[in-house]
């Protein structure tokens, strides 16, 4: 499939990611005095431009984003339409997925949990964020997995897709009983389909935390997307992890959302606590890792 030359005044130079909903390209946009900066621009597929549904949620990300600002939040900066397709315009992160990052090999332990670290400050972020009222939205990402946090060559974290962030008093599910996002991170009280808070972001960051310091999923040997603690009812194995790291993952991972920590901060105090037991990780070895190294 070709590449189209532009959507509105970006010039679109590559296709970097392709979903059922929308593709994304990394895109040139043109100012005054030979200006140029580049941009992630996703589009829906052209196929689905009319979709009005999909439309609303494309438009329902890009107002979202575009009220947030946070260093480890992708920052969406646009919206727009072109010939009736409609595309969203982000900040470009020149670098990786942690997905296809630990395909190549897991980081040393405190890189692990420098990168679980900074995803969980987004999270306390974003579940934090108010209205104009000053009252708390309650947000809930719903979709943290290793595809959705991009790592940059300098070493930033930014997690990224806002599409099936919601209010928690919006976010059951649908009345077919669709379960939306990736399948192996989801809590069990997503699965059942009912409503949840944002203590389900926090079990989908104990997967991300055992797949980093372990280099395999937590629950099961198989493939990640036939697997979860609903169906399996087992308890996760973290065998091979430090006693205090597998304290903090048990505690994320725990079937009933009252078990897991009350919320990000206080997920965060505890991980920071394990964090300064453990050898030092930092930007700089982060850097060093995605570049391929061991980041020592």
């Amino acid at each position: 499939m070709t590449v189209p030359t532009r959507l509105g005044p970006y010039r679109l130079l590559a296709r970097i990611g392709r979903g059922g909903m929308a593709e994304v390209f990394v895109a040139e946009r043109f100012g005054a005095s030979g200006f140029v900066k580049r941009f992630a621009v996703k589009a829906l597929h052209p196929e689905l431009a009319g979709e009005a549904e999909l439309q609303r949620r494309l438009v329902a990300e890009a107002k979202l984003g575009a009220r947030l600002g946070h260093r480890n939040l992708v920052a969406v900066v646009d919206l727009g339409v072109d010939d009736g397709r409609y595309y969203l315009v982000m900040e470009y992160i020149d670098g990786i997925d942690l997905r296809r990052r630990l395909a190549a090999g897991r980081p040393p332990l405190g890189v692990a949990l420098y990168v679980v670290d900074e995803i969980a400050a987004a999270l306390e972020y974003l579940h934090g964020v108010a209205d104009d009222d000053g009252r708390t939205l309650g947000l809930v990402h719903r979709d943290v997995s290793p595809g959705n946090v991009l790592l940059s060559r300098s070493g930033e974290v930014k997690l990224a897709d806002l599409g099936l962030a919601k209010a928690t008093h919006l976010a059951s599910e649908t009345a077919a009983r669709i379960v939306r996002g990736t399948f192996a991170y989801l809590a069990p009280e997503r699965l059942a389909g009912g409503v949840h808070d944002a203590r389900a972001d926090q079990f989908a960051l104990g997967v991300v935390l055992v797949e980093l310091a372990l280099g395999r999923a937590p629950f099961g040997g198989g493939d990640l997307e036939e697997l979860s603690p609903a169906h399996s009812g087992a308890a996760p194995d973290l065998a091979g992890l430090p006693d205090d790291v597998a304290g903090l993952a048990r505690r994320c991972l725990a079937v009933e959302p009252d078990a897991r920590f009350p919320d990000m901060t206080a997920l965060r105090e505890a991980l920071h606590a394990v964090r300064a037991r453990h050898e030092l990780g930092d930007c700089a070895r982060l850097s060093r890792w995605i570049a391929g190294s061991r980041a020592t």
